[in-house]
């Protein structure tokens, strides 16, 4: 009895101690802005990182619901469980400046995807919105050498990456007949997405180029022109890389896609922390804008960039 209970009390003590341990682990935190396969890359790219970090513990967080409210009371928690870090790709911005910089106060802050420029974040990893918008009205410009009337979906009108994808498509298309005439917005509302859609081909014939700014936004454009005959009608401009946006590609009812690469605001956005933590600030750029860069895919790069990304999806 007293050996079992010296070995009980040894096993105990042993669990104790791993658990004190994997507690003292420094933890880092990427939070995204909605439940959308988008973000798998991203995902990807924090599992690889955290094979090369073992000394921290990396998590990648949902919120319940892509709203501001609920991003930041998701901070909130993870603050108060002791997180060291957080990377976000904020909803809303604008309004989320205040609940940013409370946490800003407290632990390192950082961005991804869409910045947060007036807060107090330290620094933004992701792409430039605009270089991307811009892209996609070079693609536009390109697939439509007469003009055309184009109408634009996406999911937070007011989020930057929005606003500055859709700044940067008016800028390359000025001049070329091309008319970006409405986007609309749907909250990341997926049935509302495609909606948005039936509703312009149903109110505005005179659409004859789309625009999917989100990641889901192209899929929902191919799901709508498919019912209703027109795949290959009306010129689609696509953003991000789901598999029904490539086989649009692959098979030519889309003219191209501009792809972000999600996979390293993940893997090196976790690296970048870990560093800022253990006190390298020489990584942080003067403006704070860490630019990690977008590219086109058409039908020549297609199946290349799709066994790339399965790759780091699989590990």
């Amino acid at each position: 009895m007293k050996l079992a209970k010296a070995v009980g009390l040894v096993l105990a003590a042993s669990v104790l101690g791993s658990s004190a341990a994997a507690q003292e682990k420094p933890a880092l935190a990427f939070i995204v802005n909605a439940a959308s396969d988008f973000w798998k890359l991203a995902e990807a790219g924090v599992r690889d990182a955290q094979a090369e970090l073992p000394g921290y513990e990396l998590q990648f967080r949902y919120p319940a619901q892509g709203t501001a409210a609920l991003q930041n009371a998701l901070m909130d928690d993870l603050l108060a469980a002791g997180t060291d870090a957080i990377m976000i790709s904020s909803v809303d911005p604008k309004t989320s400046v205040d609940a940013f910089n409370r946490i800003a106060a407290e632990i390192p802050l950082f961005t991804t995807d869409s910045d947060a420029p007036d807060s107090n974040r330290i620094a933004y990893l992701g792409s430039s919105n605009t270089a991307a918008g811009i892209q996609a009205g070079e693609i536009a410009v390109k697939a439509l050498p007469e003009g055309g009337k184009c109408m634009g979906f996406v999911g937070f009108l007011g989020a930057d990456n929005a606003v500055e994808r859709i700044a940067g498509f008016r800028q390359a298309v000025e001049g070329s007949g091309i008319e970006l005439v409405d986007v609309r917005g749907d909250d990341v509302d997926f049935a509302r997405a495609r909606s948005n859609v039936d509703d312009v081909l149903a109110a505005n014939p005179e659409i004859d180029c789309m625009v999917g700014f989100y990641s889901y936004n192209p899929p929902k454009i191919y799901e709508a022109l498919q019912a209703a005959g027109k795949l290959g009608e009306i010129t689609v401009i696509a953003f991000d890389e789901d598999p029904i946006t490539l086989g649009a590609v692959r098979e030519g009812s889309f003219a191209g896609t501009v792809v972000q690469d999600p996979y390293q605001w993940g893997y090196q956005g976790m690296k970048l922390m870990a560093r800022y933590l253990e006190g390298d600030k020489s990584i942080i750029p003067e403006d704070g804008l860490m630019i990690v860069p977008t590219k086109v895919i058409d039908k020549n790069n297609v199946d290349s960039f799709e066994a790339e990304l399965k790759k780091r999806i699989n590990g």
